[in-house]
């Protein structure tokens, strides 16, 4: 192609681009100009490769060497920014977020923590209600993963051998499902919310009262006192941002419905956020140090202890200095 057509097929995009990049050079934050600028950079640096290559005259290769030297410049400028927000995101408007919804925290907590105490009791006191919430097949599994002979706790048998970084991998994956599911089932109308934060509290209270009498409490509690601090109020906060979701449909206000789930939405996708980051942290504790069986019980414990102390300073007391950003 000659240069001439070239110019003529590319210089309005070359002109919204210059348009684009003054903006942001005059902005000292995001804006909508920064929308998409990541790809129309690229395609600028094209431009200025194939000029390279077909040997364009010097006056086209050096107007689109200074358009492409800019956008690096606002580039990473905008990624350092984004960084910037993220740090902000979790160490202060995470836990704002959170207080703000105390509500449904508090009702989602309830229900979950409620149903796994007393179904914790009632499977203690009458071993053969395991088998009302769990089948016989999964009851042996999980007996066989705490079993204090095991070389690794709280794996499979077929899991043993996978290394902690492949069992990492695979945390993650399983608890971000279930999360995204008590999440995501609240535009039922919130029930499909209710109904995973019950059946996840019966069934894990059925597991430990079960585990308890069986007699592998010595390694079950040890294995997740830890991890279950995150883990555990990640499936709390997930099903709160699901119950915001099934509220804004069932009581939209004076809002019409599609709007009211559009606001909810907003404040729901950041709480998950900060639940995506709470299931990392608890799917490496998982990994790298619940299912190791060197540590003594009392050790776990006391490390158990300090991490449920830390989420419940971090969620209660992190971000309260008011001119902290979100």
């Amino acid at each position: 192609m000659k240069q001439r057509q070239f110019e003529r097929r590319h210089q309005a995009g070359w002109a919204r681009f210059a348009e684009r990049l003054a903006l942001l050079e005059r902005s000292r934050h995001l804006s909508e100009a920064g929308k998409g600028f990541a790809e129309d950079y690229r395609q600028i640096c094209q431009h200025l490769a194939l000029a390279h290559e077909r040997g364009y005259s010097s006056h086209l290769v050096d107007a689109l060497q200074q358009l492409a030297m800019r956008g690096h410049q606002q580039l990473y400028r905008h990624r350092s920014q984004m960084g910037a927000q993220l740090l902000m995101f979790v160490l202060a408007g995470f836990p704002r977020l959170v207080r703000a919804e105390w509500r449904l925290v508090a009702f989602s907590s309830l229900l979950f923590f409620g149903s796994l105490l007393i179904m914790g009791l009632l499977v203690h006191g009458y071993p053969d209600l395991i088998y009302s919430v769990v089948s016989p097949a999964q009851v042996g599994e999980m007996e066989s993963m705490y079993d204090p002979a095991a070389r690794r706790i709280g794996l499979a048998p077929e899991r043993e051998s996978s290394t902690d970084g492949l069992m990492f991998g695979y945390y993650i994956m399983h608890n971000i499902g279930i999360a995204f599911q008590t999440f995501a089932s609240g535009l039922l109308f919130g029930l499909g919310s209710l109904f995973f934060l019950l059946f996840n509290g019966l069934t894990i209270g059925a597991v430990a009262g079960h585990l308890t009498n069986a007699g592998f409490g010595e390694t079950f509690w040890p294995f997740v006192i830890g991890h279950g601090a995150f883990e555990l109020t990640a499936i709390v906060l997930a099903g709160a941002a699901g119950l915001k979701l099934g509220w804004a449909l069932v009581a939209p206000g004076p809002l019409r419905r599609s709007e009211a789930l559009k606001r909810a939405a907003r404040t729901s996708v950041r709480l998950i956020g900060g639940v995506i980051l709470f299931l990392t942290i608890a799917a490496f504790l998982e990994a790298y140090w619940s299912s190791m069986t060197w540590p003594q019980p009392t050790t776990k414990y006391g490390v158990g202890a300090m991490l449920w102390a830390l989420v419940a300073a971090y969620l209660m007391f992190a971000g309260r200095i008011t001119h902290a950003p979100d």
